[in-house]
């Protein structure tokens, strides 16, 4: 028996056409001039336009900052922070990936507080209060609307920094799975494998506790019944709702948990060499599961999500994994010289100390070794 804390989550709209509502959720936390942080291949694909009407037709004004760039970094936020500093904002909205939401995150941390990224790098270190955020993720995947941490790239060395505080949280997520069928199929294939990973390591993490074990297996049975048919590029509606809804949970498990060593291993990947989150996590996750193997409660864990698919759970997930045709490690460019360095910086990542099982730099690179040779 243990003693935990839960955070907050945000109020969830979620269903086909609940874009129409967001009008309504803006109004329901004061804001009167929104600035809409989007990309341009969200307002290519006309989503901005439609929320940009919804928006007006409530007489709420709106800016649209479309500069967001994919994990971004300090430089990024501060770009729209110079953007908005003059504006009349009273509410910012995040449309569109991870990506967007974590730019419109920090720059709400820096509208609202002032100084850099790397000034609130860890939890809690905003003092002045923050302007209403409502979160519109575009993808299934990052979970990002249901968290209270901006994830930013420092400038120079690429270090993933989770810039959190209580006060960035959306007071609204609003899940629309319409929004998610304009995605490119590569990044359909890229957020589901990270959500995928967002809910089985926030499921054995050791942070983990009764109210995030529930978001976490929640998740990971949502995910489960439309991921293949993502992968497949054969979804249904249902499919895109059941993953997006379990994408959002898993953002939720990870709120009140982490996650673990697939994601201490697959940020140097992104840093060093460019790879995608979601691709870069997949490659790590199957490797550091049959490590978690060795501890009882990620085993305990693993055969009740194993029961919920009737499937065994690692060769699932590989199987799963496997359906997106990615390139390898050594496709990605990795060679066995490389393994030290990226262990050292494996073994630094946040994430790594809450897997069930602990690492050493040293496992780290048996890891890396394992599934460069697999």
């Amino acid at each position: 028996m243990h003693t935990f804390q839960t955070r907050s989550t945000p109020r969830l709209v979620s269903g086909p056409g609940v874009l129409g509502q967001l009008g309504e959720c803006v109004g329901s936390v004061g804001g009167t001039h929104v600035l809409l942080v989007t990309d341009a291949g969200i307002v290519k694909a006309g989503h901005v336009g439609h929320a940009v009407g919804v928006l007006e037709e409530a007489g709420i004004s709106v800016t649209i900052y479309d500069r967001t760039h994919e994990n971004p970094a300090e430089a990024d936020i501060e770009a729209c922070r110079q953007f908005a500093e003059d504006l009349p904002v009273d509410c910012l909205v995040g449309f569109g990936g991870g990506s967007s939401m974590d730019t419109a995150k920090g720059c709400n941390f820096l509208l609202s507080n002032g100084g850099r990224m790397s000034d609130y790098k860890g939890y809690g270190l905003a003092k002045k209060a923050m302007l209403p955020f409502i979160a519109v993720p575009t993808t299934a995947g990052t979970g990002s609307e249901c968290q209270s941490y901006a994830v930013v790239s420092r400038d120079g060395s690429h270090e993933k920094m989770a810039c959190g505080d209580p006060k960035a949280l959306a007071k609204v997520a609003l899940l629309d799975p319409e929004l998610t069928v304009s995605q490119p199929l590569k990044v359909a294939w890229l957020t589901a494998l990270d959500a995928l990973s967002h809910a089985l390591e926030a499921a054995v993490c050791t942070r983990k506790n009764p109210v995030s074990a529930l978001y976490a297996k929640e998740a990971f049975r949502r995910i489960a019944s439309g991921i293949e048919m993502v992968l497949q590029d054969a979804a249904l509606l249902e499919h895109r709702a059941s993953m997006q809804l379990g994408a959002a949970l898993a953002g939720m498990a990870i709120e009140n948990s982490m996650l673990g060593a697939a994601h201490a291993m697959a940020n140097p990947l992104t840093a060093k060499y460019d790879v995608v989150h979601g691709h870069a996590v997949a490659l790590m996750l199957p490797e550091v599961m049959r490590w978690n193997r060795e501890e009882r409660s990620a085993v305990a864990v693993y055969l009740e999500l194993a029961a919920m698919i009737q499937e065994p759970l690692i060769e699932w997930v590989e199987h799963v994994i496997g359906l997106a045709k990615l390139p390898d490690l050594a496709g990605c460019g990795v060679t066995r010289e490389a393994i030290p360095e990226l262990a050292a910086s494996a073994a630094t990542q946040w994430t790594g100390q809450f897997n069930p099982r602990r690492l050493t730099e040293e496992d780290f690179g048996g890891l890396y070794e394992r599934v460069l040779g697999g």
